[in-house]
């Protein structure tokens, strides 16, 4: 089973990362990683942390030549900002000199948890709480997208709505999706028409007014979330289960998108839409195309009872506009107990294209374990081979 952990804090002296239970011979580079890293820190809103560090992976264990040992797999990205920060973030000393932040901002982790932990200073929550730490979950799962493209399983993303402005033309481009992965790595094609776009809108008209929703927000001091969506091609039929709630692959990659800093909501297919329409209007009917089984539609999203039909995998989700603002809420001095301003600590204005992106990642070991578990395999080679017998 493939699983990960990461560590480090948002202006620490770095992230580390470390993967284990990835099969032996998957092909990896620094290059492609970091250009997955590229991938996260790009998008119109983005704000000035952005501007100092150009994410760069070191790896330090796993990989020899060029191909995974099938052993733990650890990374580190270096922060650059941490220079400024080496007083305010020293790791050993008692912190005389350093002014304790005891002003929480509404939206965040701060307060809860100053509260969980029982810290008089919430910088101790803020550091870790950061979004910041999705820079080393993209590396880390970076690997298994890597396992999973080698096995034909391609993931690309877009995004739908910013603010107010969102796709009204979704047959359309919903069109140009199913024509673009007909080839078995078309989501490549949607992912670089994607990342052409400053917010990764594939629908230029939207796209203009997304900018410009983004502006005036920035102009008024505040911030916007929207709605993305994660698409996977290749996928066979059967990975996942319906025998046990928590095998349900739905749960599982619900659990990981849902995980990722302001992501509030998420719908596998049209989830929300179908809650108002008519069964009949839902389902997708059977057809046969060519001799094989196939579906009139894919309202599912390409997931029936929690395993997947062999059809497009379509994730969409929500995500709030980030709490940091430049005209901020009233909040609380935990110190004083006085009704105060919010702090306003350097932020985006939109991070939205970021975390479509972001998206992309977590869902990779997940499909990659449900993967594993069907076909199994210690190393590339012997999965292949399975997967060639079956």
């Amino acid at each position: 089973m493939i699983r990960y952990v990461t560590a480090g804090e948002s202006h620490g002296q770095a992230l580390v990362g470390v993967v284990e239970g990835l099969p032996a011979g998957i092909p990896v580079s620094p290059d492609y990683i970091n250009h997955q890293l590229w991938r996260r820190q790009q998008g119109y809103g983005r704000g000035g942390r952005m501007r100092i560090e150009s994410d760069s992976v070191e790896i330090l264990s796993g990989i020899r030549f060029g191909k995974t040992l099938g052993s733990p797999v650890s990374f580190v990205i270096r922060n650059k900002d941490w220079v400024n920060w080496t007083g305010k973030m020293a790791v050993d000393g008692n912190g005389g000199g350093v002014d304790p932040i005891t002003i929480p901002r509404p939206g965040h982790a701060d307060y809860v948890g100053a509260v969980k932990y029982g810290f008089s200073d919430i910088r101790n929550a803020i550091e870790r709480a950061s979004a910041r730490e999705t820079a080393m979950r993209v590396a880390c799962c970076t690997v298994a997208r890597k396992f999973l493209e080698e096995v034909g399983i391609f993931t690309g993303s877009h995004v739908l709505q910013i603010g107010k402005a969102q796709i009204h033309s979704r047959i359309q481009v919903d069109t140009l999706i199913r024509k673009l992965t007909k080839a078995s790595c078309g989501t490549y094609k949607v992912t670089e028409m994607a990342d052409k776009s400053q917010v990764r809108i594939l629908d230029t008209l939207t796209e203009g007014r997304a900018i410009a929703e983004i502006r005036r927000a920035k102009k008024k001091g505040d911030t916007l979330g929207g709605i993305f969506e994660v698409i996977v091609s290749g996928l066979p039929v059967g990975l996942g289960s319906y025998v046990q709630w928590d095998r349900k692959l739905d749960g599982q990659l619900a659990q990981a998108i849902v995980s990722i800093h302001a992501v509030k909501g998420v719908e596998v297919g049209e989830g929300f839409a179908n809650a108002a329409k008519f069964g009949s209007d839902v389902h997708d009917a059977f057809t046969i195309r060519k001799g094989t089984i196939g579906r009139t539609s894919n309202r599912a999203g390409g997931l029936e009872g929690g395993v997947t039909n062999g059809e497009l995998l379509t994730i969409r989700g929500a995500m709030k506009p980030i709490s940091t603002l430049a005209h901020p809420l009233k909040s609380v001095d935990l110190k004083t107990l006085r009704v105060v301003d919010a702090r306003y600590e350097r932020s985006d204005v939109c991070a939205v294209p970021a975390c479509s992106v972001i998206a992309e990642s977590v869902i990779q070991p997940v499909i990659a374990n449900a993967f594993l578990e069907k076909f199994g395999g210690d190393s590339l080679r012997e999965i292949k081979s399975r997967i060639r017998k079956g």
